[in-house]
């Protein structure tokens, strides 16, 4: 690890200014980060500690019935506000599917949108990365691919977004907000993350010195609550980043879906909205063919980066499943594995 300066901002604005500083990088929760600069991969000059900075660690209901979360509150204790989970249960469920109860613990909002693939080659100081290293190559094509991405993906890069919490996030048209030093402005979290085109080492949005400060829900986010389920595959059900995972959400006009919204993650550099899946739902009853018809229409522009088309028929069934376990209604309570597709339906939206 290098040597670096470090500082503690007590307020936003000083963090921005030191955060212009060259090799400045923002350290909160430090649950990738830290790993980055460990092995080599993230070599800050300085350390922007904002793990304290006033006002960012608080979940409101806003007077116009959207829901702000601080950047700074911990991912345990999103999941674990009753009313949050009671509202939101898919995005509860994806984040009590994340990482360990150790790691949830210290992450925070901001950091879980902010943090870096998981590809090994990334990983791996010694393999061509053009993410890690622009123009150095990408050795994933020709390397160990088989759960890196089937959609958006370049020949410049083939990585995937690991996050499991920004799925359910862009099925809900959460914005995100953003303070800097040209000042505040907002973004949909749809557009935040980047597909890697040429520029694969450039993953959000963000410019230099800008700093996240809450994450916002609508309002209508919230009429999903009875019809909301994130389901995820991983190699190792007690905790592992997804090899496929989707959120799913229904609305209901008696039997007839009205309005829907579907997600996939650890498909692409970034979380895969399917609008398209979402339109031809509409009008539709709640079947396994038509949810089958969805999903083929949301992997449409899927195609193999290197030995994993097995990957693009995961997706395919993950999405159809969290469909059907959206359809069936949210459980009174989450499963002992939530999100998991072994997991049995029953389970309070109570997290206590």
């Amino acid at each position: 690890m290098n040597r670096f300066a470090y500082a503690k901002p007590t307020t936003i604005a000083e963090a921005i200014a030191l955060g212009q500083m060259q090799g400045a990088a923002f350290l909160a929760g430090g649950t990738n980060l830290l790993d980055l600069m460990k092995g080599g991969i993230a070599q800050p000059q300085s350390l922007i500690d904002i793990s304290r900075l006033p006002g960012l660690d608080q979940i409101e209901t806003l007077a116009d019935g959207s829901v702000r979360i601080g950047a700074l509150v911990r991912n345990a204790d999103l999941a674990h506000d009753a009313n949050f989970a009671r509202t939101f249960p898919a995005i509860a469920e994806a984040l009590l599917s994340g990482a360990s109860a150790q790691l949830r613990n210290a992450a925070t909002v901001g950091g879980n949108l902010l943090q870096r693939t998981r590809c090994a080659y990334f990983y791996d100081p010694a393999s061509a990365c053009n993410k890690r290293n622009p123009g150095a190559g990408c050795d994933a094509r020709a390397g160990q691919n088989h759960n890196l991405a089937v959609l958006g993906w370049s020949e410049a890069c083939i990585a995937t977004n690991p996050s499991d919490f920004c799925v359910p996030l862009a099925a809900f048209d959460a914005v995100v907000e953003i303070d800097g030093p040209t000042g505040a402005r907002e973004i949909p979290l749809e557009q935040f993350h980047q597909l890697p085109g040429t520029t694969p080492q450039r993953d959000t949005a963000l410019a230099p010195g800008e700093l996240i400060i809450a994450v916002r829900l609508p309002a209508d986010a919230a009429t999903f609550a009875s019809h909301a389920r994130y389901v995820k595959l991983r190699e190792r059900t007690s905790y592992a980043f997804a090899v496929v995972s989707a959120a799913a959400a229904l609305r209901f006009d008696g039997a007839t879906i009205c309005e829907a919204r579907l997600a996939l993650g650890s498909v692409a550099a970034k979380p895969w909205r399917a609008r398209a899946a979402e339109a031809m739902l509409v009008g539709t009853a709640p079947s396994q063919a038509n949810f089958r018809r969805a999903a083929d229409i949301a992997l449409a522009d899927a195609a193999p980066s290197g030995a994993n088309a097995a990957k693009i028929e995961l997706a395919r069934r993950i999405l159809v499943r969290a469909c059907v376990l959206a359809a069936m209604g949210t459980p009174e309570r989450l499963p002992p594995l939530p999100a998991s597709p072994f997991a049995t339906p029953a389970g309070a939206i109570s997290h206590d």
